[in-house]
């Protein structure tokens, strides 16, 4: 598709396009049917939820495409949400437009203004079939314009210009896509903290490591563990030239089920890794499927697969299944889903829908089937590049995309994940560190994914008392707060500069992740309160919007222990401590 006009409207199609245009609200709507000579029927529907509509439009003539436009005067706007975690800066109208899909994306973003309110959410109910998206600021007028459009006879948007906080919307919007579709089963298991082999060992692992390592993790509380990337091959290259035939390394793994069983009885659920689209130079795989790839990728050395082929489907199913049926795993790690999410350079002769979008679809439908048939409640997880809701029934949690090292980073992701993931538990990126790592920094990086369930991949045997204190309190603090930090209603401020303040509400309990020097506002009743201080400023200052009253209060330190503890009165607006870095306030009432 051709870049965006200067106007902010939609490039032309190049097939007939038959236009109504319709009053939204304050918006002023043209709808258009592509490759139709018949208009669009369009219904306009208040919600009830002041300032949020939704728009239905339709068109009789088979194979068109719809498409909705809208712009609205870009005052006050601070910044632009998308679940893609990309610039929080507003793109110009001219930007290539973004596509959405069951394989990579969601169609939904949000104009933000002032005090973090939403100027404009919208959100397209299209789970599965590509959505194109234009969005962005017109130079010559100053209006911020969208367009979204997609095959077939109907297109629902939803359009919240409600003026609630962005996180509200976008959680809004995730709420209506769940009303579209069937309910999605995620487990308690799913939101345990999660030991991963990644970074700790990359490929360089024999069963005899992943033992030695869950061995550790245990006692630290986990409850999880994913075998990642090696299991499947002998070598220690990065690449996928082996992929796609998905039997242990013969050297590295020689008896799989009873290694399999040898974990789970320390109490850890086994995951396993699988890079789903792929069959690799050199595996039976790519022999056995030829003809049916959407192209070769040589930097990768291996085939992607077609999904629209049923071949293709059988041949992934039974091979990712066998990791329950055959070698006892409690759940998989399914990676690179989105890697299906580009032009097909060739096309299988035998394909049987008409995107590879729907053959993603079928795929993980017939997968996730297949599954549950052994393990009712296995554990899936996906990564975020896939993160739409027609994922949502085929997987149980959703993991932030690779940022290792990356504090901040692993906190936006989160954070945005949490507002799109609709039931599913949201995984940080596994946390690393250099062995030298300080205790303090350490509870920093986990503070930094306080409101998502923590994975971690670090060499534990490495690891000092401090270092494992530190982990041992954080994953305690998440645990015993687990329903506040993890399912609560979540509102990360301020995306322009990257959410230096998160905030979670639950019944009667606030919690915050400060990660810079600004004020909290601990608003509305509450019983308990806590604060987790990932700066280095050590000065919190609590605002209140009613006077607390008698309050006791605990500090402690990166590693649980005690700094201070006090029964006292607040009767003012404002409350003053000092909180370590790396440390947590606690106060009740």
């Amino acid at each position: 598709m051709t870049a965006l006009s200067w106007d902010g409207s939609a490039p032309p199609s190049g097939r007939t396009e038959t236009t109504l245009t319709v009053d939204a609200g304050p918006l002023r709507l043209r709808v258009t049917a592509i490759g139709s000579d018949l208009p669009p029927t369009v219904t306009v529907t208040e919600q009830d939820t002041p300032g949020v509509l939704l728009v239905d439009a339709a068109c009789p003539t088979p194979g068109a495409r719809l498409r909705a436009e809208w712009q609205l005067p870009c005052t006050g706007a601070t910044g632009y949400w998308t679940p893609t975690t990309n610039s929080r800066w507003l793109p110009p109208s001219w930007a290539l437009p973004r596509e959405a899909s069951v394989a990579k994306g969601a169609p939904v973003g949000s104009l933000v203004g002032p005090d973090d309110a939403a100027l404009c959410t919208y959100a397209v109910g299209e789970p599965v079939r590509p959505v194109s998206i234009g969005e962005g600021a017109v130079e010559e007028t100053g209006a911020f314009s969208w367009w979204v459009e997609h095959e077939g006879p109907g297109l629902s948007l939803r359009l919240d210009l409600s003026g609630r906080h962005f996180a509200d919307t976008v959680r809004a919007a995730a709420g209506w896509w769940a009303s579209l579709q069937g309910p999605a089963t995620v487990p308690d298991s799913a939101f345990d903290p999660v030991f991963c082999t990644w970074y700790a060992l990359h490929l360089a692992m024999t069963s005899a490591d992943v033992e030695r390592l869950a061995a550790l993790a245990a006692p630290l509380g986990f409850r999880s563990l994913i075998v990642d990337d090696g299991w499947q091959t002998d070598e220690r290259s990065r690449s996928y030239a082996t992929t796609g035939d998905w039997r242990p390394a013969p050297a590295g793994f020689p008896d799989f089920p009873e290694h399999v069983k040898r974990v789970q009885a320390l109490g850890l659920n086994y995951l396993l890794w699988y890079a789903i689209p792929f069959a690799g130079d050199r595996s039976a795989a790519a022999r056995e499927l030829a003809g049916h790839t959407l192209a070769h990728l040589p930097a990768l050395e291996t085939f992607l697969l077609d999904p629209r082929s049923a071949a293709v489907r059988d041949h992934q199913v039974a091979r990712l299944a066998a990791a329950v049926e055959e070698f006892g795993v409690d759940g998989l790690k399914v990676d690179f889903v989105d890697t299906f999410a580009r032009p097909a350079e060739t096309a299988s002769p035998e394909a049987d829908c008409p995107t590879v979008a729907e053959g993603v679809h079928k795929l993980l439908a017939q997968l996730d089937a297949r599954l549950r048939a052994t393990r009712p409640e296995v554990l899936v997880e996906h990564r975020q590049g896939y993160v739409g809701p027609g994922l949502w029934p085929f997987a149980t949690m959703v993991r932030a995309t690779d940022c290792p090292h990356n504090a901040a980073e692993n906190r936006a992701r989160t954070a945005d994940l949490r507002l799109t993931a609709g039931p599913l538990a949201v995984h940080a990126d596994p946390l690393t560190w250099h062995p030298e790592e300080s205790p303090e920094q350490i509870a920093v990086l986990l503070q930094s994914v306080l409101f998502a369930t923590a994975q971690v991949s670090v060499e534990l045997s490495a690891q000092g008392p401090g270092q494992l204190a530190a982990l041992r309190f954080w994953l305690a603090v998440m645990r015993d707060h687990r329903d506040l930090l993890q399912r609560s209603g979540l509102r990360p401020h301020r995306p322009d500069l990257g959410y230096p303040v998160i905030e979670a509400r639950g019944e009667r309990a606030l919690a915050f992740g400060r990660y810079a020097p600004l004020p909290l506002r601990a608003e509305g009743d509450w019983e308990l309160l806590l604060v987790a201080n990932a700066d280095q400023d050590t000065l919190v200052r609590l605002v209140f919007d009613r006077a607390p009253g008698p309050v006791s209060l605990l500090v402690q330190d990166c590693l649980g222990a005690e700094v201070a503890t006090a029964e006292t009165r607040v009767d003012g607006p404002e409350l003053a401590l000092h909180v370590p870095t790396g440390g947590l306030l606690t106060v009740r009432r």
